[in-house]
């Protein structure tokens, strides 16, 4: 009988979610607006970009996001740039060069 506990055990911690599961939820701010979102640790941070973006009428190529300083990169996820829930991204306009 035991067996047939110890089968349906492991399956059950499985289904729970280990700290902080596989979602986060992310802050994405441009100093005006803050817009959070809920993403999967492996999804490309390409997908929440361009939504923040489509919701603030902005052109993605326009804006650059930030995550502790660093830029973000469309390939980047939530685990390689090991974010943590309630992460904060920042978005700032694309400063255009120009002279003379």
């Amino acid at each position: 009988m035991s067996g047939e506990n110890d089968s349906g055990s492991p399956g059950a911690e499985r289904n729970e979610a280990p700290a902080g599961g596989e979602h986060l939820n992310i802050k994405v701010t441009d100093n005006n607006n803050e817009v959070f979102f809920k993403i999967k640790r492996s999804t490309k941070l390409e997908k929440l970009m361009t939504a923040f973006c489509e919701r603030q009428g902005k052109n993605v190529e326009s804006v650059r996001f930030l995550f502790e300083g660093q830029r973000v990169q469309k390939t980047d996820t939530p685990d390689s740039l090991e974010m943590q829930d309630g992460d904060t991204l920042e978005v700032h306009q694309e400063q255009v060069g120009g002279c003379c």
